[in-house]
């Protein structure tokens, strides 16, 4: 599983014409599903996720949480995080969990973050998404579950 975290002043998804999640102050979080990707590895990965100290303190220092901060998330399916490019110029998803399995580990996740009080917006499985945000710092994190 993988989860590439932006640390976010604002953040929207719309499909076609219409805005399907937005959030102010918080995270984009964008999640990748591999082949062999379990509830397990999501429920390891969401404890991380949702403990990073990535916000700054009164100090300036990343020792907030999202939790601390009372921010929200945006959560986007992104399979193309499981490109393979090591041989041609042409991406391989092979490694990507087929879309059923992704599908309900993505709702999964949603699920357990929206449990746990956060305020969680999203995108919509499989379709074409645009995706806006405004990145604070800017903070970027790649988490992988290997």
């Amino acid at each position: 599983m993988r989860f590439v975290v932006q640390v976010c002043k604002n953040a929207s998804v719309v499909v076609g014409d219409k805005t399907v999640g937005a959030i102010d102050k918080g995270c984009t979080v964008l999640v990748g599903i591999g082949e062999e990707d379990t509830e397990e590895i999501a429920d390891k990965m969401l404890k991380k996720l949702l403990a990073l100290r990535i916000y700054p303190d009164e100090n300036g220092k990343t020792n907030l949480s999202l939790a601390d901060i009372g921010g929200s998330l945006l959560i986007i399916s992104q399979f193309t995080l499981y490109a393979d490019i090591r041989h041609g110029n042409r991406p391989s998803f092979t490694s990507a969990g087929n879309p059923d399995k992704a599908k309900a580990l993505y709702g999964y996740i949603i699920d357990k973050c929206t449990e746990q009080g956060f305020n969680v917006q999203c995108g919509i499985f499989g379709a074409e998404m645009h995706l806006t945000l405004t990145n604070e710092g800017p903070f970027t994190i790649v988490m992988d579950s290997d």
